[in-house]
C-alpha cells in the first residue's frame, strides 16, 4: 500500500512538472485576475465607411517584397482585402471573415496553398473584432484576455489605460506560434502593425497611410 501511494506521488509529480514545462510562457510573471468582461472588441478596422490603407513590406525566408494592403470592412462579418505593388499592380484579392474565405484574384507565382492558407490566418487575427474572454491576467501596464481560437488561443495584450490593443500572441497549448504588435495611432486605428511568425521566416510590416 505505501509502494503504491509512492508511484502514485512521484507520477503525479512527473505529470505537474511535465504541465510546467509544456504551458505557454506568454503570461508568465502576469497576476491571473477575475474577468471584468465576457468579450474584447478590437476597433480595428471597424468602420465600414474607412478605407484602411496601409503601406506593406513583406520578408519571406530573405526575400521583400513592398506594396500597399488596402483593407475595408463590406459588410457585418466580412473584410476585402487587397495587396497591390507601389505601381498599381494587384498581387492578391480576398474576402475574409471568422469562417469564410473568399480569394477573387492571386497572382499565378503566388497561388501557392501554404501561402494563401498562411495569409488567410494571418489578416483573420489581424481583421478580427470580437473575442470571447475565457480568462483574464493583469501587470501594471497591461490587461490581458485569454480567448480560445478554434483549437488555439489568442491572447490580447491591452493597454491598461486607454483600453487599445497593442500585441496579440497566437498560441497551442504550450507553443507561441504568431505574435502580432500593434502601435495605436487611436483606439480605432493602429498607425503601424507587425506580424512575426515565430516557427517561419515570415514578417509582415504594415504602416498607415494618412
Amino acid at each position: 500500500m505505501r509502494l503504491s501511494r509512492i508511484q502514485n506521488l512521484i507520477i503525479s509529480g512527473c505529470i505537474a512538472l511535465l504541465s510546467v514545462s509544456c504551458a505557454v510562457q506568454t503570461v508568465k510573471g502576469f497576476e491571473k485576475a477575475e474577468k471584468t468582461a465576457d468579450n474584447y472588441r478590437s476597433a480595428y478596422f471597424s468602420d465600414l465607411a474607412t478605407d484602411y490603407v496601409y503601406k506593406a513590406n513583406i520578408s519571406v525566408y530573405g526575400r521583400e517584397f513592398g506594396g500597399i494592403v488596402i483593407a475595408k470592412k463590406i459588410n457585418d462579418s466580412i473584410h476585402r482585402v487587397a495587396f497591390t505593388t507601389e505601381f498599381g499592380n494587384k498581387l492578391f484579392d480576398f474576402e475574409i471573415g471568422e469562417t469564410e474565405f473568399k480569394v477573387n484574384y492571386i497572382l499565378e507565382e503566388l497561388d501557392r496553398k501554404i501561402l494563401v492558407n498562411t495569409l488567410k490566418d494571418d489578416f483573420r487575427l489581424v481583421l478580427k473584432e470580437l473575442h470571447q474572454v475565457n480568462e483574464q491576467y493583469q501587470d501594471e501596464e497591461f490587461i490581458i484576455y485569454k480567448s480560445k481560437h478554434g483549437k488555439r488561443y489568442n491572447y490580447l495584450f491591452t493597454d491598461r489605460e486607454s483600453g487599445a490593443l497593442v500585441k496579440l500572441v497566437h498560441t497551442t497549448r504550450s507553443k507561441e506560434k504568431i505574435s502580432i504588435s500593434y502601435t495605436p495611432k487611436s483606439n480605432t486605428l493602429a498607425q503601424n502593425i507587425i506580424i512575426d511568425h515565430k516557427n517561419i521566416k515570415l514578417q509582415i510590416e504594415l504602416n498607415y497611410i494618412n
